[in-house]
């Protein structure tokens, strides 16, 4: 009998492309016996006419928690980035159905779904945490929770090209002052994302590090630093132009900053609790997404 007997669906309200995907997990959950379904209220419309709608659940994201021992992404990796703060704050397994294009952290695919899904539903899968970052900001003597990121949170100067200014501390400790287009602070999981595109290096997901990366650096000396994934990273907004600076998580602006503000990046406690397929490598992974080994000319 599998460990996982009631099965959350989750997916993007935003994507009717997963609407097949979605039907075909639960013709798959529902044909093996004592499997329990629980849908993501914000994607149930995408299921309305399943023939087994009604025998459902459907419940609201925060609460899958007390209804399931197990959740499915459908999507792809920006679907689990959406969902990954409220599933590592219920501490429940997450596995990922790739409906994207890279599939960095949705790694099986939509005809995989019977047979590799059918091995994790009988114990063969790897597991592993990915840590997230807590982003809050302190002004005025106030202090305000923004928001958590499972990839990166990134200061920059919005939609035009400005150059902003920022100082940076690491553990209390001043590190530099800074004039660039903006600083991006990336986790493992987030090093072959937007951080990878500006320079920063590849890293396991199994390191305890953040990585800051300078984005357009007004100095040829300014590097990406590799820090301790323990830090206490304070970036204070400098006052450049009337530039206005916006806080990313993942991707999702969440908040305005203004000069003299106390960006703070920290590590968040709860962790994503991701399974991956029992054949997972992560290096093989980055072979297939990053095109490594590919000669030049080849097909």
């Amino acid at each position: 009998m599998s460990e996982f007997s009631s099965i959350g669906l989750v997916g993007r309200q935003d994507n009717a492309n997963i609407s097949d995907s979605l039907n075909t997990l639960a013709d798959f959950l529902l044909r093996r016996s004592g499997i329990k379904l629980v849908i993501d209220e914000a994607v149930s419309s995408f299921m309305h006419d399943h023939k087994a709608y009604s025998e459902m659940q459907v419940i609201p994201q925060k609460d899958l928690h007390k209804h399931c021992d197990l959740v499915i992404v459908v999507g792809g990796d920006g679907s689990m980035l959406k969902v990954a703060g409220s599933l590592a704050n219920q501490d429940l397994p997450v596995v990922g159905i790739n409906r994207g294009r890279l599939g960095f952290l949705t790694d099986i695919r939509p005809e995989e779904i019977e047979s590799v899904l059918g091995q994790v539903f009988d114990g063969q899968y790897k597991e592993e945490s990915r840590f997230l970052l807590n982003v809050s900001m302190q002004r005025a003597g106030k202090t305000e929770q923004i928001g958590c990121a499972l990839n990166d949170v990134v200061l920059h100067p919005g939609s035009a090209a400005q150059m902003i200014e920022l100082s940076l501390f690491i553990d209390e400790e001043f590190v530099y002052d800074q004039a660039s287009d903006g600083l991006i602070v990336a986790t493992p999981t987030g090093s072959t994302a937007y951080s990878m595109s500006a320079g920063g290096p590849i890293m396991h997901p199994k390191l305890d590090a953040v990585v800051l990366v300078p984005m357009y650096p007004h100095s040829l000396s300014s590097r990406p630093v590799v820090i301790d994934g323990n830090s206490e990273i304070k970036i204070i907004v400098g006052d450049r132009h009337n530039v206005m600076p916006q806080v990313s998580c993942d991707g999702s602006v969440e908040f305005t900053a203004e000069a003299g503000d106390e960006v703070l990046v920290s590590k968040k406690a709860e962790k994503l609790r991701l399974l991956h397929p029992i054949e997972y490598n992560y290096y093989a992974t980055c072979r297939s997404k990053l095109h490594w080994s590919k000669r030049f000319g080849s097909s």
